[in-house]
């Protein structure tokens, strides 16, 4: 009998011989990796780096720049990323809490153990388990594992996960399958989003795909995911 780890690493095997590397998480330094991951939620990288850019442009990417800027000066920069008046206020409130407990060092901010720095994450308003544990991997480099829409339907898909399970117990079953290792975790997460991108989607396109050969229900998830 196949166990769970073993078919967790043939589908990484599998996916990273087809698309290689990804070399995740796009982005110069960990803050801009922090506000990659606040910005890319409900959108495409496309439009982040768009608004990253303008920031870039704007020479706003630091924590006090950021901290100083208004709100509604903020959100003009950040509009290519979409629902940026809310965008704005996360960001507001992640750059806010970096700046009262680190002196505007994002670096300081990051160097706490996984857990106490994704508990601190998820206190802050806007910030939710996906963006936060996406800062504590790609950002802080530190292992935990970084669920979304697409792990969930791949692992359903694949039966190795029920239709009720929520983001902590995909997390916790990924967690206790692979080793921890940030670079497995890293690139595991990145092969996913590129199965579910190509090939694992809300209408499965099994052909051609590197874990085709794996037992799998290409209808489950349509709806859930």
């Amino acid at each position: 009998m196949v166990s769970t780890p073993q078919t967790l690493m043939e589908m990484y095997r599998a996916a990273r011989r087809h698309f290689g590397h990804q070399g995740w998480w796009p982005g110069d330094g960990a803050l801009e990796i922090c506000v990659g991951a606040i910005l890319t939620q409900n959108t495409n990288w496309a439009n982040v780096e768009k608004a990253i850019a303008n920031l870039k442009a704007a020479d706003a990417l630091s924590v006090s720049a950021l901290h100083a800027m208004p709100l509604q000066a903020l959100a003009r920069l950040i509009r290519p990323a979409g629902y940026f008046n809310i965008k704005a206020r996360r960001l507001k409130n992640f750059i806010a809490r970096v700046h009262e407990q680190s002196d505007d060092d994002i670096e300081a901010f990051l160097d706490r153990p996984a857990q106490a720095l994704r508990e601190e994450l998820l206190s802050i308003s806007g910030i939710g388990r996906e963006t936060a544990d996406s800062i504590v991997l790609y950002a802080a480099g530190k292992c935990t594992f970084v669920v979304d829409a697409y792990t969930c339907r791949i692992l359903l898909r694949h039966h190795l996960i029920d239709a009720d399970y929520d983001y902590e117990a995909v997390k916790e079953l990924l967690e206790s399958a692979l080793p921890h290792d940030i670079k497995l975790f890293n690139d595991f997460h990145a092969q996913f989003v590129a199965v579910g991108k190509h090939y694992c989607r809300p209408k499965a396109r099994c052909a051609g795909c590197p874990l085709e050969h794996l037992p799998h229900d290409p209808l489950a998830g349509t709806e859930a995911y």
